[in-house]
């Protein structure tokens, strides 16, 4: 039961998300433009993608020219639907980082506006804008790259049958949903000194179900064309909320020591003693 309630407190988050930017809808307008721009951009992608995966898939395969029928179209539907899911795993990593780089200070005020409603918000990082942004590419460039690297596994995978149909695009979502997640929580950890990646992974491996419950449901929706304009505003709300149940709570504040009374005068010092004087 506990693993369920981490993976359903998860996809909470996500709603707990759409319902705090639902509450501004003039914060959740701007922050749908960026993910519009960039939804146009990668559907012409994805489209060119299917409109060419019979010649592509052939091209891969002109060892199985000869093959029967029936064995050379099983080979290359289980190529074209491994090709695709690296796609969509490569394209919504992609996605993020691109949507997330376009509307970074409208995604910064979505961050603000939820920690202030949550409380004890934290003060923004306070560092040249340079030095931000090259760190955001570099983290990004990262990304992009461990997603590259886990699509080739994945693509090799798809050649095993009923594995490659099954087993692949399940643990394609996963892999997007975790990496996705990493770029989510972004924002909230650096508001708190966390700079590095793998502060992120190891906020993330913290509570794994409770990640996974909040970022694959986001990864499925951001493949979707368009619905991703809707999505990816709450999703930014719901990465800080994400960021802030994965992170430690902060210790609370040492008493100060307790200082004497205002009006106190100096410790009572016995005297010396006095003859009896009768």
């Amino acid at each position: 039961m506990t693993l369920l309630r981490e993976i359903f407190t998860g996809i909470g988050t996500l709603l707990r998300g759409f319902g705090m930017i639902l509450r501004r809808p003039k914060l959740f307008l701007l922050g749908a433009l960026p993910p519009l721009l960039t939804s146009v951009l990668f559907l012409i992608a994805l489209i060119a993608l299917l409109a060419r995966i019979d010649d592509l898939t052939a091209w891969m395969t002109p060892f199985a020219d000869g093959w029967a029928d029936g064995w050379t179209t099983a080979l290359r539907v289980a190529l074209g639907i491994v090709l695709v899911a690296a796609s969509v795993l490569l394209m919504v990593i992609g996605f993020t980082t691109v949507t997330l780089a376009l509307g970074s200070p409208l995604y910064d005020m979505i961050a603000e506006e939820v920690e202030e409603e949550l409380g004890d918000a934290p003060e923004p990082l306070d560092e040249p804008l340079l030095t931000s942004v090259m760190r955001a590419l570099r983290i990004s460039l990262a990304l992009i790259l461990i997603s590259a690297a886990a699509a080739v596994p994945l693509f090799v995978a798809g050649f095993i049958p009923v594995v490659g149909q099954t087993v692949v695009p399940v643990v394609s979502a996963l892999v997007g949903g975790w990496l996705l997640g990493a770029e989510l929580i972004g924002s909230a950890f650096e508001r708190r000194g966390l700079l590095r990646l793998r502060d992120r992974f190891a906020g993330l491996r913290r509570r794994r179900l409770y990640s996974l419950g909040f970022a694959v449901p986001v990864f499925l929706l951001l493949s979707i064309p368009f619905v991703a304009v809707l999505v990816f505003p709450a999703a930014a709300a719901g990465g800080t909320i994400l960021a802030r149940g994965l992170l430690p709570p902060a210790p609370p504040p040492r008493p100060e020591q307790a200082a004497p009374p205002e009006h106190a005068g100096p410790p009572h010092q016995p005297g010396p003693s006095r003859p009896d004087s009768r």
